[in-house]
């Protein structure tokens, strides 16, 4: 169970529209969601991969069973498999994110 991290390799970050047209290519139906600076989430796990784009702000994850921590800025894509703990911590701008999920 990996998680893989793709850095947005553009030198402008990405729009909405943009996303939203890598996840249908993926036949994946993604929804937005938000979060006020320094927000954090408490170490969890989902029972499904989950796919996700930060559009805009940054967020970091935080993997504890690998001792790692890293910060996702706009463009960036996580892939987080189902059963993976994580917590997260959003940065000073707030964060809004483009998330789906694969079976």
């Amino acid at each position: 169970m990996e998680v893989n991290i793709h850095r947005w390799q553009e030198p402008t970050p990405p729009s909405e529209a943009e996303l939203r047209q890598i996840y249908r290519q993926e036949g994946l139906n993604p929804y937005a969601w938000s979060n006020a600076p320094h927000d954090t989430y408490a170490t969890h796990s989902h029972g499904y991969h989950k796919v996700l784009f930060v559009l805009r702000g940054s967020i970091t994850w935080i993997l504890p069973d690998t001792n790692q921590e890293i910060e996702t800025r706009p463009g960036d894509r996580i892939d987080l498999p189902a059963g993976v703990r994580h917590a997260a911590r959003v940065g000073a701008e707030g964060v809004t994110c483009l998330e789906a999920h694969q079976s």
